[in-house]
């Protein structure tokens, strides 16, 4: 037992001794510069990657907002489509409708025309005495 002590002790006095030297202060200060410096590169990655995606995120909200616009305006164009169909439509059956209605009122003055004579004919022979 005494001995893996002692072995253990010899241990701690050889590191203590190997991190005093000034090589391993250099060797530290290596590291940490080393650690330092991939640390800065994975930062500068970090904000690489941060401002690609709000640049991708912008050209989506672009093209989104165009989307929409060319769609309000086909959505715009389509009404303004509709309503004059429905103005055309509305004109034709206003034509058709003052058409018959002149057909009728040609009738009607007809069968009047034809009513009068008959009613003459009828005074006529009313006149005549029978």
């Amino acid at each position: 037992m005494r001995a893996a002590q002692e072995a253990r002790q010899a241990q701690i006095r050889r590191a203590q001794a190997a991190a005093a030297s000034p090589e391993a202060a250099k060797r530290r200060e290596e590291r940490l510069a080393f650690i330092a410096a991939r640390n800065l590169r994975i930062a500068a990655q970090n904000a690489e990657e941060t401002a690609r995606q709000e640049r991708e995120a912008a050209e989506r909200a672009v093209a989104e907002a165009d989307a929409l616009r060319v769609a309000q305006e086909v959505r715009a164009a389509q009404e303004l489509e509709r309503a004059r169909r429905e103005s055309a439509e509305q004109e034709a059956r206003a034509a058709t409708e003052l058409q018959q209605a002149r057909r009728d009122a040609a009738e009607e003055a007809k069968r009047e025309a034809i009513l009068a004579a008959r009613r003459a004919g009828r005074k006529a022979k009313k006149r005549r005495g029978r």
